[in-house]
């Protein structure tokens, strides 16, 4: 996993965030705020986010199910926490190939495809159920219809998320459904451009297609979906815990919103554990609820930092444990090299 010139621009747009998220911070405010803070409720903000990885844990299970049924939580457990370390420290968001082998380091029956293409499943309910609980959260909050964030409406752009992620799960089912004629029609769009990024892709495709048998059947969709909600459902408990901690207090609807902001700009290439894109998110959203530059970093500086440090710590003893190395993972996903 070189470090390449992904990795040093996803630096600098890392510092690009941080440029703008503090440029007008009153560094002094923020520091007597975070001298006031009560760090018991800091604690159990950091607890309550750790906890949402053994929920990931669980629905990966969910999704695994229909290829590989019943499968125990240990290795699930470990893999996540390993697949979290590695994307606190390593660039690329390596830490999704770092889960996926993990994953079949403990459990062979699971092949790597399989367990990678399950990932990007994962990722999916992910981007759904979060982009809807953003689009809740701007309902809930009644915001005037001249809120903007930048020149867009919020309120149009929440709209505009929910048929988004309508329209994305409609694409899914058809992959599910019809899955050799959409893989046939892109290889005959790209078939001109490449005939290795014909085959790689009409793979890629195949296995993500396979990945994705858990929207075959209703019992096994609402069970991911499940967990997927109780998940981003717990995550803003820990942000409101974090928020009481710097006695900011703004309305519970408010951190699905935080939320949302926070998970669409980690999507964007940035240093490893998403420095200065969740700063920046934090200081975006919680500025719609008149929450000051200086308050709105603090919290996001001390939260990233108390939810950063537990997970990273026990994903590094598994990973210490298993004695995985990072040339391995690598070697994995890149087998003809």
């Amino acid at each position: 996993m070189k470090f390449g010139w992904r990795g040093a621009l996803g630096v600098v747009i890392s510092a690009a965030f941080l440029y703008y998220a503090f440029s007008q911070v009153d560094l002094a405010q923020a520091l007597e705020k975070a001298r006031q803070a009560n760090y018991w409720l800091l604690a159990a903000s950091a607890l309550t986010a750790t906890g949402t990885f053994p929920l990931r844990a669980r629905r990966w299970r969910s999704i695994l199910d229909p290829v590989a049924p019943k499968l125990p939580f240990g290795p699930l457990w470990r893999s996540v926490s390993i697949g979290q370390m590695v994307t606190n420290v390593v660039p690329l968001r390596a830490g999704e190939l770092a889960r996926a082998f993990a994953l079949t380091r403990q459990i062979p029956l699971v092949s790597f495809a399989t367990s990678l293409a399950s990932v990007a499943v994962d990722r999916v309910f992910d981007s759904m159920v979060t982009m809807l609980l953003l689009a809740a959260g701007v309902v809930l909050a009644h915001f005037p219809a001249s809120t903007t964030i930048g020149k867009y409406s919020l309120n149009h752009a929440a709209w505009l998320v929910v048929a988004g992620s309508l329209v994305l799960l409609a694409a899914f089912y058809a992959l599910v459904f019809f899955p050799e004629t959409l893989i046939r029609l892109f290889e005959l769009v790209v078939r001109r451009v490449s005939a290795t990024v014909e085959r790689r892709g009409g793979e890629m495709l195949r296995r993500f297609a396979e990945g994705l048998s858990v929207l075959r059947a209703p019992r096994h969709f609402a069970a991911v979906t499940w967990w997927t909600i109780l998940h981003w459902l717990l995550q803003p408990v820990a942000f409101w815990l974090a928020l009481l901690a710097l006695d900011i207090h703004v309305p519970f609807a408010a951190t699905l919103v935080l939320q949302g902001i926070i998970v669409i700009l980690v999507a964007i290439p940035s240093a490893p554990g998403f420095f200065g894109p969740f700063e920046f998110g934090a200081k975006v959203a919680l500025g719609l609820y008149g929450v000051s530059t200086s308050d709105a970093l603090t919290w996001a500086i001390l939260f990233h930092l108390a939810s950063f440090i537990p997970i990273t710590l026990i994903g590094a003893y598994y990973f210490v444990r298993m004695g995985v190395h990072l040339g391995e993972i690598n070697s994995a996903a890149n087998p003809a090299t």
